[in-house]
């Protein structure tokens, strides 16, 4: 029997609990006047919040989407006021997220506190490497528009699973019906509510289709597993799956051999052997070092997109490319003093 939890709502609306969601969504803008603003005046602003809250008078505020380009597609992110909307998605996802967390598999990695991308790539580098038996096959899927795919009357029936406080899924149903149909990408409610809908799909994986190894970055999956044919299998019975929670896996699926390509996944290029950076990673790090070589001096922006992709190298056999692209332009000593002493002096 599933355990649900109550007694939520009134832990959401503490003080305690919205002064911490005040400077956690303040985090890297606390220059911003309106942010700003609201450090300086934080009791009365918790007061106000708190009042919307208790009353149920509060609605979300009208957002800003921008189209972010990247190397691969175009993205629209939504961005949600950071008074009130953005305080009261940190305010619920404080309470919320250890009860997500419980029940959350091991190796889902994307967007959940001290796991990310690194996590993922060192465990299938590890199993590649101690379980070449059981690592002959690699299959490779991921979810067509999954953020904008997902079917919020069953987010809020899966929500219901866990959670009783009828107070609290009034603000999570208020929060998840920001858009008709699917969740916003930019929130930072949705990265929680993204990997919380498809844990059941995790559990599927692991314990019924007996998957030896898989890792999943939000809507992004790696399977490796001996044989070819079970594999096959398994795709069949996820998209199955993901179907009747009206999800569609890509069609570019692929089930290959491990030992003929790399795992293409997480950034990186996972042989057996040995880790390469994407070649589009490495290209976007060679045309950044070169505008950054060209200013007069390195500012604690260009310091921070150093360490970033020093971050990167380290987790992959790039020693030659961070000798060749990345120490003439700045060391990575040289990138941590201008972001420390960038730090001190804000």
């Amino acid at each position: 029997m599933v355990k649900k939890y109550g007694d939520l709502f009134s832990k959401i609306v503490s003080y305690e609990n919205l002064k911490l969601a005040i400077e956690e969504a303040s985090k890297g803008k606390r220059e911003r006047r309106n942010v700003k603003d609201v450090l300086d005046n934080m009791d009365f602003y918790i007061m106000q919040i708190q009042s919307e809250l208790i009353s149920h008078e509060y609605q979300p505020r009208p957002t800003h989407q921008v189209v972010i380009h990247d190397a691969v597609k175009n993205r629209l992110i939504t961005k949600p006021k950071f008074y009130p909307d953005q305080i009261i998605q940190w305010a619920a996802m404080l309470v919320v997220q250890p009860i997500f967390l419980k029940g959350m598999y091991e190796y889902s990695v994307g967007s959940i506190p001290k796991r990310g991308t690194a996590l993922g790539q060192k465990m299938v580098k590890k199993w590649l490497k101690n379980d070449p038996k059981r690592t002959k096959y690699c299959l490779k899927m991921d979810i067509h528009h999954f953020y904008q795919s997902i079917d919020t009357s069953i987010l809020k029936q899966k929500c219901r699973r866990k959670i009783k406080d009828k107070e609290a899924l009034w603000l999570l149903d208020t929060i998840i019906d920001e858009l008709p149909k699917g969740i916003p990408i930019g929130f930072y409610s949705s990265q929680w509510f993204a990997n919380f809908f498809l844990q059941d799909l995790d559990h599927l994986i692991k314990n019924e289709l007996m998957v030896p190894y898989f890792v999943r970055n939000v809507d992004d999956l790696v399977l490796l597993g001996p044989n070819k044919k079970k594999l096959h299998r398994a795709e069949r019975n996820i998209s199955e799956y993901l179907a009747n929670e009206n999800l569609e896996v890509k069609p570019n699926w692929q089930v290959f051999r491990v030992n003929s390509r790399p795992i293409d996944f997480l950034g990186m290029r996972m042989y057996r052997d040995y880790t390469t950076l994407r070649r589009r990673n490495a290209l976007k790090i060679r045309r950044r070092m070169v505008k950054i070589s060209k200013k007069p001096y390195l500012n604690k922006f260009d310091a921070a997109s150093v360490i970033a992709y020093w971050g990167w190298l380290k987790h992959s056999n790039s020693y030659k490319f961070y000798n060749k692209y990345v120490k003439p332009v700045c060391t990575i000593k040289k990138a941590k003093e201008v972001v420390s002493h960038a730090s001190r002096h804000r």
